[in-house]
């Protein structure tokens, strides 16, 4: 049996997202493009005497009890196979929270992934995504990680060639938002046909590792509201475009904008700007990273 195992939760853009409508159950059907970036959370599992599961964070305000995704997908699997172990998971958080990017959802995935393989379980990476949807509807996406079309609730998952490297500068400025509130407000509105993405021209334009043609196709309906609401979001996503962005967006339901950057240097010098110069104002935290395939 494995004591320790330490794990990386790679934190997820949607290069792009669309509404397509609100299901019986409450439920939304998405269409969207799912990338992972090189941001990530450390998680480290440790076998601990007694029995429970316990879990600590760098963040003094996150739950350490079943509220928290880490610790719901540790319970998950050792319910279900009668596990009888102590379990420690402590994790150093850098992706911002509640911002957009899965940062919980991936946690979880890191966790099931990590309890299925120390103490042997044998579920393969379809099984964990099964299990993973009972915990929320990025789990399974954030098992699979890449470049991939999620449909459905965000269930339908089917991979896409990888995106070309390159540099994705990312910003959170300091709001919170309430992705149901986001959800119900999209509900509220009109749509008109030029508000949705152009989800199969930017897959085409992936096909063919036109990096240019996919940031020219960003976009996420859910700026309707919430950047209507923050209008710093915006403001973001002009200053990434100023200083050399191809394109800026803003990911999930928001605030977390990012843009994306053929130009190394172009940047650094935009995330310099973003995190300590001129423009520092406008975000709460800053992270330069880059596209990460599997």
């Amino acid at each position: 049996m494995i004591s320790h195992l330490r794990l990386k939760a790679h934190g997820k853009i949607n290069l792009g997202l669309d509404v397509l409508g609100r299901r019986e159950d409450g439920y939304h059907q998405v269409r969207m493009i799912m990338q992972t970036v090189g941001l990530h959370d450390g998680i480290d599992i440790y076998l601990k005497t007694g029995r429970g599961i316990r879990v600590e964070s760098n963040l003094y305000y996150l739950p350490n009890n079943e509220q928290n995704l880490a610790y719901r997908a540790a319970a998950l699997l050792m319910e279900e196979f009668g596990v009888d172990a102590g379990l420690s998971i402590r994790l150093r958080k850098f992706i911002p929270v509640s911002a957009g990017m899965a940062g919980g959802s991936s946690d979880a995935a890191a966790v099931l992934y990590g309890v299925n393989k120390m103490f042997g379980l044998g579920l393969s990476r379809e099984g964990l995504m099964e299990r993973g949807l009972k915990l929320g509807a990025d789990v399974p996406y954030c098992l699979m990680r890449g470049t991939v079309l999620s449909e459905g609730i965000g269930e339908k998952l089917t991979p896409l060639p990888p995106m070309p490297q390159c540099q994705i500068l990312i910003a959170k400025p300091a709001v919170s938002v309430s992705t149901r509130t986001v959800y119900e407000s999209l509900d509220a509105m009109e749509l008109k046909e030029e508000d949705h993405p152009d989800i199969d021209g930017m897959i085409e334009a992936i096909r063919r590792k036109d990096i240019r043609q996919v940031a020219g196709l960003f976009k996420n309906v859910l700026e309707l509201v919430t950047a209507d609401k923050y209008p710093v979001i915006r403001q973001i996503e002009e200053e990434m475009k100023r200083r050399g962005a191809v394109n800026a967006v803003m990911s999930g339901s928001g605030p977390t904008v990012f843009g994306l950057f053929i130009n190394p240097m172009a940047a650094k010098n935009a995330y310099e700007a973003l995190r300590f110069g001129e423009a520092s104002g406008l975000a709460r935290q800053v992270y330069l990273t880059n596209f990460f395939n599997t």
